[in-house]
């Protein structure tokens, strides 16, 4: 893997779930199921209808959240507070991943479809807490959820960084088409390879991926 394609990078922007943490531990399947029985009890639907919502509304417009308020004119503080309301026991610490995030030169930032909040304690649960310069949620982009540019706008605006001189780590694909026209490296994080124009690489550990182009963390 090139190093010399992250020399520029001041700002390393990271996606949360399945990103920080492997998809293999299935922290989010909680949170999907949470989905589907909010919007059973809120929409007053099946199950299986209330399935079909959720992966449609996420497949249309980046989240079920999203869709939600826009179909239905939802408020999320109630949501977003009940679907992330799991176990993160299913969460282990990695102390590897924390030391090789930290010896990346310049910021580190994390940007989530989920709030804030979750997202902090996610961190906690990954022994991650700390090593981030900022974590923004989906309440720092108006509530317009990625894939769409103007929350990436939003967002970066907010932080002050420079796309040119930034790179973002995305298990979802389209997270990934935006950054990449504003001139973010992107880097797809999943078992699976996708093979498209906006995606400059392909890591299928995180953790390995950061080893091979950031500086080796301090010792002793």
């Amino acid at each position: 893997m090139p190093k010399q394609d992250f020399t520029h990078v001041e700002t390393w922007v990271f996606d949360l779930d399945n990103t920080l943490y492997p998809a293999s531990m299935r922290l989010f399947d909680q949170i999907e199921v949470k989905m589907t029985q909010w919007v059973m009890r809120r929409l007053n639907v099946t199950r299986d209808h209330a399935d079909h919502l959720r992966q449609h509304y996420w497949a249309l417009y980046g989240t079920t959240l999203a869709g939600l308020m826009h179909e239905h004119g939802i408020q999320p503080g109630d949501y977003l507070a009940e679907v992330h309301d799991i176990d993160f026991s299913v969460l282990a610490p990695d102390p590897v991943l924390a030391g090789r995030i930290k010896a990346l030169p310049g910021r580190r930032i994390v940007y989530t479809n989920a709030d804030a909040p979750y997202a902090e304690k996610v961190l906690f649960a990954r022994g991650l807490s700390g090593v981030f310069d900022a974590v923004y949620g989906v309440e720092h982009a108006g509530f317009r959820p990625k894939p769409e540019r103007t929350a990436f706008e939003t967002v970066f605006t907010a932080d002050g960084l420079n796309p040119a001189r930034a790179a973002m780590f995305e298990d979802d694909p389209r997270n990934l088409a935006a950054p990449h026209e504003m001139g973010l490296r992107t880097v797809h994080i999943a078992p699976t390879r996708v093979e498209a124009p906006h995606i400059h690489h392909h890591a299928t550990d995180l953790s390995e991926f950061l080893a091979l182009i950031g500086t080796p963390p301090a010792t002793g």
